[in-house]
């Protein structure tokens, strides 16, 4: 079994209104040393199979279907496998 893990952010070009709410938020919490803060989506997809190259695939054709607006995001792809009675417990 495998596991993809999916992480979704907006391209760097395109502003980021609620990463600039969250790092004004910390500032205001104390944190001055915060730069800036982006916000992402974090997606984690098991697969049966153990064919990393047809996994990745699959997922991202899941990303450019649903999991991400590709005119305004990008996403990155990790692909680990995982033993079976780890994946029953999840």
């Amino acid at each position: 079994m495998l596991r993809a893990k999916v992480t979704v952010t907006l391209k760097p070009d395109v502003m980021d209104p609620q990463g600039t709410a969250v790092a004004q938020a910390l500032k205001t919490m104390g944190h001055n040393d915060v730069q800036s803060v982006r916000v992402g989506r974090f997606f984690e997809v098991k697969i049966d199979g153990n064919d990393e190259t047809a996994a990745r695939a699959e997922v991202t054709s899941m990303c450019e279907a649903l999991l991400s607006n590709t005119v305004i995001e990008r996403y990155e792809i990790a692909i680990e496998k995982i033993a079976e009675k780890a994946a029953a417990a999840r």
